[in-house]
């Protein structure tokens, strides 16, 4: 199994790494546009085979997409990153151009891949890259619900004092600060409501330290994070390649599905080898509906910057 990702930089680079480490693919090829960066962290990848046991070939490339031929899944990570103060908003102008010319050119060389997109702000990244590859839209997903998801897990262990991987919970609509919607109602520690463990005041918290996640992360560090996004999309690229059928919120194009049309948005999602295998309908409150209608009118303003790039 082969898996492209353009854009060497932390995230694109800690994704290829923990898909090398996590033997996912056989081999994985880094594209970038600065001249040698993608050969170099290909490289230094490579060289941590002997000492971590693993054997995926890891190639680099400067802007040479005849590498990618293909592949079975293509993960866009390319983009300006977030600074300080920066929304995931602002970085759209920008962004949107890269992130249709470098899908234009994996399309060429990988016709029958899945694409995977990063890139900031993902949902209308998400929703450029299926307006203008005219692909099915079980092939265009946006992660961003997976590591939004990871990261409320992560503060709910934080409340709760218990293991992250004993408790289950999913975020859902867009991927922004004041979009995404953490399930707080349905989060569960081994299966039990985490509701009865945690005050509606606790939960509140996690919910709105969740949201910022992101932002928190990019005040600390100068930057967007990247060990938890790489791992996110590893995460999505295995349950794809290997065909895992695992429920994950993932950015998909929806045509009625929680009563929204022509829009990419974080929904629950089966994941295997064909993609988005089915979108899974969790019968949100009203409260919920609410705030995912809210969400979704969010996004679609942010699509409406769009129209000059389709």
């Amino acid at each position: 199994m082969k898996v492209t990702i353009v854009g060497a930089g932390n995230v694109g680079a800690t994704c290829a790494d923990a898909i090398a480490y996590r033997r996912i693919a056989s081999e994985i090829v880094l594209v970038d546009i600065r001249e040698g960066f993608a050969e170099g962290k290909a490289l230094d990848i490579t060289q941590t085979q002997t000492t971590l046991g693993f054997n995926t070939k890891v190639v680099g490339s400067t802007n040479d997409y005849t590498k990618t031929a293909g592949s079975d899944v293509v993960v866009i990570t390319s983009g300006v990153p977030r600074k300080p103060g920066m929304t995931r908003e602002e970085l759209i102008g920008i962004n949107a151009g890269i992130v249709k010319g470098v899908a234009e050119n994996l399309l060429k060389y990988s016709p029958n891949a899945i694409f995977v997109i990063v890139s900031n702000p993902m949902d209308t990244m998400t929703y450029l890259a299926f307006k203008s590859l005219g692909l099915p839209k079980n092939r265009i997903i946006g992660m961003g619900g997976t590591l939004d998801s990871s990261r409320f897990k992560t503060y709910l262990s934080l409340a709760l004092d218990k293991p992250a991987n004993d408790i289950q919970g999913m975020v859902i609509g867009g991927h922004g600060d004041t979009t995404m919607i953490p399930l707080t109602r349905l989060a569960s520690y081994n299966g039990v409501p985490v509701s009865q463990f945690l005050s509606e005041d606790a939960l509140a918290k996690v919910a709105a330290d969740t949201m910022v996640g992101g932002a928190t992360l990019t005040g600390l560090l100068g930057t967007s994070a990247w060990y938890a996004p790489g791992a996110s999309v590893s995460y999505l690229v295995d349950a794809i390649l290997n065909d895992q059928k695992k429920l994950i919120p993932c950015s998909v194009f929806l045509e009625g599905e929680y009563g929204q049309s022509d829009i990419c948005i974080g929904v629950p999602c089966i994941i295997g080898k064909n993609g988005v295998e089915q979108i899974v309908d969790i019968n949100l409150n009203d409260a919920e509906k609410a705030l995912f209608s809210k969400s979704a009118d969010a996004v679609r303003n942010m699509n409406n910057d769009l129209k000059s790039h389709l």
